[in-house]
């Protein structure tokens, strides 16, 4: 034992301990390449919808954070307006189009007059836009007293000169569709103009829905014992019916309702491109105004068809249109003598006063 017992003992110790040795280093070495070959998890982080932070640029579409789909951001992206331009018979009339959503809407909607401007592929067939090309909006200044000072570049002298008075109507009229224009005063690159740059009408006192529009005056007119009223007749190109306003006259002394009605049912004058939406014999028994609304009567001539009598949608619009442009009438309410109820061309009853957005569809300003 003595000789041969401690050597057994200490050989097998001593492999136990380099085995235990060598088993350790083996399993740090994998631990420390496992932690060399595989990279640390990189942080990611996903946008918060709610947050305030500026999100990255993408196709340059318009988002507002909550996840409308792409219909729904067109949709809120535009905005209908009403734009007067010139037809294929060279009548100004208004035409509703959907515009980009703009806080400039007054100088947008002039704009959008430039020929091959923005509204080139916007246009409705048989229409162009009436102001010069390459003219610039180079300032609005809207005053107290409801006029709109409007500045343009010098382009805007390019026209010819039977186009001024048409210039003039368009971006009158498209204007003072806003509430708080009245008028405006043309300037050309800063300086105030008493006469327009080509043919010479007069502005120095401003131009307004007064001075009117698409002027009709027969031969026979007697202008000295006459006043001027602005109705709407309609007209027709290809499949689209649209309503052109014309400024004509009727006798003076008449009240103001009954005048712009009469000049109604006379119609436009014959030969030209506007049509007459009222049956022979239709005359006005009556008219009151309340609140706004302007209840007209009728008798019984107004009305079309046989079997299931009805207003025409068109006289109906040529009404709408016409009386609305008077300050104090936001709608018009029809009757008929001798008719419980009067109904539009769908057989259905107009039970409610019609506005002027309900017949043109354009947003009001």
């Amino acid at each position: 034992m003595k000789k041969y017992g401690y050597k057994p003992f200490l050989l097998v110790v001593l492999l136990l301990l380099s085995t235990g040795l060598l088993t350790g280093c083996l399993f740090e070495g994998e631990q420390s390449l496992e932690k060399m070959d595989t990279p640390e998890e990189e942080a990611t982080t996903t946008p918060d919808p709610s947050s305030e932070e500026p999100q990255p640029e993408g196709d340059g579409e318009e988002t507002d954070g909550a996840g409308e789909d792409s219909e729904g951001e067109s949709a809120s992206s535009t905005v209908a307006r009403e734009l007067y331009l010139m037809d294929a018979n060279g009548m100004i009339a208004p035409q509703t189009l959907e515009l980009p959503a703009s806080k400039e809407v007054a100088a947008q909607a002039l704009e959008y007059l430039v020929k091959d401007g923005p509204v080139t592929n916007l246009l409705p067939n048989g229409f162009q836009a009436v102001l010069p090309a390459g003219t610039q909006i180079l300032g609005l200044n809207p005053q107290e007293d409801g006029t709109l000072v409007v500045d343009v570049s010098e382009e805007f002298r390019n026209y010819d000169a039977k186009e001024e008075e048409k210039i003039l109507q368009a971006m009158t009229y498209t204007l003072t569709q806003f509430d708080n224009v009245n008028r405006i005063k043309l300037w050309i690159n800063g300086h105030e103009q008493e006469v327009m740059p080509v043919d010479g009408t007069p502005i120095t006192k401003g131009v307004s829905r007064s001075d009117g529009i698409n002027h009709l005056v027969g031969v026979q007119t007697d202008v000295l014992n006459s006043e001027a009223v602005t109705v709407y007749f309609p007209a027709q190109n290809g499949d689209q019916v649209y309503h052109v306003p014309v400024t004509t006259r009727v006798e003076k002394g008449e009240d103001e309702y009954a005048a712009m009605v009469q000049a109604l049912l006379k119609g436009p004058e014959l030969g030209g491109s506007l049509m007459n939406p009222f049956n022979e014999g239709a005359e006005m028994v009556s008219s009151r105004l309340e609140n706004g609304v302007l209840s007209v009567s009728f008798n019984e001539k107004i009305l079309t068809g046989a079997d299931n009598p009805s207003l025409s949608n068109a006289a109906l619009a040529s009404l709408v249109l016409s009386l609305t442009d008077l300050s104090d009438v936001e709608s018009v309410e029809v009757q008929v003598d001798g008719a419980e109820q009067v109904m539009n061309e769908s057989g259905e009853p107009l039970a409610e006063p019609v506005s002027r957005s309900d017949i043109s569809g354009a947003e009001e300003v």
